[in-house]
């Protein structure tokens, strides 16, 4: 895989976790401090983010690493 394809299946699952938690992008920006347009890029896989954020974003939706990982 190269990374184009990285960030675009970790931005299909990162907007698969997020609409199962009932979650628009602007709920899950508040909860993260993050705006809303950055979600909708890094859900589209235009924007890399940094592990921090990954982490945030993951426990903010209430799921594990390792599942929502294991779902990519």
């Amino acid at each position: 895989m190269n990374e184009k394809e990285i960030l675009y299946t970790f931005g299909q699952r990162l907007k698969q976790v997020r609409t199962k938690a009932k979650l628009t992008q602007a709920e899950l920006a508040e909860k993260v401090d993050m705006s809303p347009n950055f979600i909708g890029m890094v859900e589209r896989g235009e924007r890399n983010t940094k592990l921090a954020n990954v982490y945030k974003l993951i426990y903010a939706l209430d799921i594990s690493l390792e599942e929502f990982f294991k779902g990519m």
